[in-house]
Formats: structure tokens, C-alpha cells, sequence
């Protein structure tokens, strides 16, 4: 198995290279792929120390099995036919195709399936806060259909890469000091606030983060729901968190969810309100699932229901979601 990984300095590619060894993706080669401000950086992988090559328009994917992309959309859209014209399965963490129709938008645990059709050799991987709202999601749509959702999301520093991490550290270093705080990769100082823009506003009022889900969730699950968000950027560091409201077509009890939850995949039942048992950001850096808590009935609707849920948005909101679709794929394939 030949594996490559594009954007490999950047968060996300590290933490590409951290899941693939932890859950012994059979890679026999690895590439690394990167700028030319990475190019020439060495990584060390299962023992062995790799390279990063300069991307360019060449034959370096021949032979590659799966190329995971995390470089930013314009450098997918450039490098897409570079990297899948000798039969590498691309699969990209940036938005650039994830709404395009003949490009499949795939969360294992939702839709593996869709992954199989793939007439240009790509496959996209969704934006994170989708990625752990349709997880929980799709429990809920296994009981009762969903009609509507309503979401407002809580996200971490890591959203916006491992510069903003850096940022959110030094501000409150700064902050604390008595000095000017720096501000480079959010709008607004994020250290002691909460910052809710996401992305560009579009012209409807909502931001492109939010429209995402809105957009990415209906067809990733298939459905007619309708989603509205509110995208919020929080003074934490790592791990996404979202508040969401669901409307099924019948009432759904509370314990009916929290079954659905327990035996749903990769998920984590973490509710139990009166020993202070809930999802939090601190406690969930590094794991693999969406754990979800707070599960109540929505007090204005008969149908709806109430839950939180947190995610570690650079593994399961990005790099594991990808791998697990290469492993879907490899399944498939034996």
C-alpha cells in the first residue's frame, strides 16, 4: 500500500501521520507532500524518517494508492488531476469539491457507501462541524426522520490551524502581561472572548461555515432536513463543541436516544446531569468519537429533542474521518 499525504506540516497532516500509526493503516511507502516553506522538513514515521517533497505538476503519484489532501482548496483544485491521473484515490480535507455532484461527501459512519462511486478519483471530506453533528445525527435519523435542526457551535482555536493555537496561547500570555495583544488569525482577540463569525458572510446573513452545514449535512445524510447555524469561535484550544435542537417526524424519548447513542457508531454516551457527567473540550483532545450528553426533551415541541456534543475537531473532524474511508474502501476491496 502506497500512501501519500499532502499538506503534511500542517495540522492536519500531522495529524494524519498520527492516526495512520495508531491504527496500523497498512502503508508499505509513505510520501509526504508540501510547500515550497516545507519542502525539504523531515517527519518520522514508524521508524523511519521521510522527506517532504515539493507538490508538483509530475508523476510522483504513480503507483499511489491513497492520497490524503489537507493543503487548502485552491491547491486541491490545481493538483487534483496530478495526483488521481495514474489511479489514486484522493481524499480531500479542504471544500473545494465537497458540493460538486460527481464528487462523493462521505462520513463513514452515515454513508460509507457513497464513497464506492467516485467517477474522478475524489472523494471529500467534510467540513468538521458537520462531520461530528451528522454522526450524532444519524442515531436520531435511525429512530425517527428529521425534519429540522438548529445548531449553534462552539469551535476551538484548532479550527484554524496550528498558527491560531499558537496565537490563542501568546494572547493570553499577553493579555495577562499587560500587553497589547497580537491579532493575526481570527477578527477579533479570541483570548477571554467568544467571536461569532466563522468564515465570510454570505449574502443571506450566514456565514460560509454555516452554510456548510447546511449544505453538507443534507447531502451526506440523503435528506430534506432543514438546518440553520450559528457558527461561534470559543477561547478553546482543541475540540469543537455544538449545542443542537432536532425535530423528528414522531416524539423521540429521551432513553430512546440515549440507547441509540449507546450502540450508535463511533459514539459516547456521556450524560448524566446530576453527577455533572457531560461532554467538555478538556477531556476529549485525542479521541476518536463524538461524545454526546445533556440529551432532554425540547420544551417548546413535542417532536424535538435537546443535546450537546463535543469532537476533537483535527482528528475525528479531519484526519481519522479521511483514513477511515480509505479503510472502508480497503474492506471493500479484500
Amino acid at each position: 500500500m502506497k500512501v501519500a499525504i499532502v499538506g503534511a506540516s500542517g495540522a492536519v497532516g500531522q495529524e494524519f501521520l498520527r492516526v495512520l500509526d495508531e491504527r496500523n493503516f497498512p502503508v508499505d511507502e509513505l510520501l509526504l507532500f508540501g510547500s515550497s516553506r516545507s519542502a525539504g522538513r523531515k517527519y518520522t514515521f514508524r521508524g523511519k524518517e521521510i522527506e517532504v517533497r515539493l507538490l508538483q505538476h509530475n508523476d510522483d503519484f504513480k503507483g499511489v494508492d491513497f492520497a490524503f489532501t489537507s493543503a487548502g482548496g485552491g491547491t486541491s483544485k490545481e493538483f487534483a488531476e496530478t495526483i488521481t491521473k495514474h489511479g489514486a484515490i484522493m481524499i480531500d480535507n479542504s471544500s473545494a469539491f465537497r458540493m460538486d455532484e460527481d464528487v462523493p461527501l462521505v462520513v463513514p459512519e452515515c454513508n460509507a457507501e457513497d464513497a464506492l462511486v467516485r467517477p474522478r478519483g475524489i472523494i471529500a471530506n467534510p467540513n468538521c462541524t458537520t462531520i461530528m453533528m451528522v454522526v450524532a445525527l444519524q442515531a436520531l435519523e435511525n429512530i425517527s426522520h428529521i425534519k429540522r435542526i438548529h445548531v449553534s457551535s462552539y469551535q476551538a482555536a484548532s479550527g484554524a490551524g496550528a498558527a491560531a493555537m499558537a496565537e490563542l496561547y501568546e494572547q493570553y500570555r499577553q493579555v495577562l502581561a499587560g500587553e497589547e495583544p497580537t491579532v493575526e488569525k481570527f477578527a477579533y482577540q479570541l483570548a477571554f472572548n467568544v467571536i461569532p463569525q466563522i468564515d465570510v458572510f454570505t449574502d443571506n446573513g450566514y456565514t460560509k461555515e454555516e452554510m456548510k452545514m447546511y449544505n453538507e449535512t443534507k447531502k451526506i445524510m440523503h435528506t430534506d432536513c432543514e438546518v440553520s447555524a450559528t457558527c461561534v469561535r470559543v477561547p478553546s484550544l482543541r475540540c469543537h463543541s455544538e449545542s443542537i435542537w432536532a425535530e423528528t417526524e414522531r416524539p423521540v424519548s429521551v432513553e430512546e436516544f440515549r440507547e441509540a447513542v449507546r450502540n450508535g457508531k463511533g459514539l459516547q454516551l456521556e450524560d448524566d446531569p446530576a453527577s455533572k457527567v457531560y461532554p467538555m473540550p478538556l477531556f476529549h483532545e485525542n479521541c476518536d468519537d463524538v461524545f454526546v450528553g445533556r440529551i432532554r426533551k425540547d420544551l417548546s415541541n413535542p417532536n424535538g429533542l435537546a443535546f450537546w456534543l463535543v469532537s476533537d475537531q483535527i482528528k475525528k473532524g479531519a484526519a481519522l474521518n479521511a483514513v477511515q474511508i480509505a479503510e472502508y474502501l480497503i474492506s471493500k476491496a479484500e
